[in-house]
């Protein structure tokens, strides 16, 4: 069993596809009016606009965090910086389990983390 996509809930189908494009740094693929599909080694993160009369209020403050790993987290902070992010964190941190990550929430509030790819933590002993 394995993840192959996730499911982004979006406001603006035309504001996701310019915050994730200039994020990860690839157009990514339309699949219909209020769909769109950026491929992320694997996974497919899938931007979707709901009809309005179907929205639901979201919460304050989604406890689903979607994690990228990336391989220059500098850039890429760079890059969400430059993108327009709702929020973003001051700096990159290391975590105690060794990850070099930020977090931010996209234009719609949606929480993210990158992570650099040699850093990540997949589980066993902390040292």
């Amino acid at each position: 069993m394995r993840v192959f996509r996730l499911i982004q809930p979006v406001d603006d189908i035309e504001i996701a596809v310019a915050f994730y494009a200039a994020v990860l740094g690839e157009p990514g693929e339309r699949i219909a009016v209020n769909r769109h599909y950026f491929t992320c080694g694997g996974v497919v993160l899938a931007c979707v606009e709901a009809p309005l009369e179907t929205r639901e209020p979201r919460p304050r403050k989604d406890p689903r965090i979607v994690y990228l790993a990336v391989e220059d987290v500098e850039e890429t902070f760079r890059r969400v910086r430059e993108a327009r992010p709702r929020w973003v964190d001051d700096a990159i941190e290391t975590q105690f389990w060794g990850e070099r990550s930020f977090y931010a929430d996209d234009p719609f509030g949606n929480p993210l983390c990158f992570v650099q790819e040699d850093t990540l933590y997949l589980g066993g002993p902390v040292n």
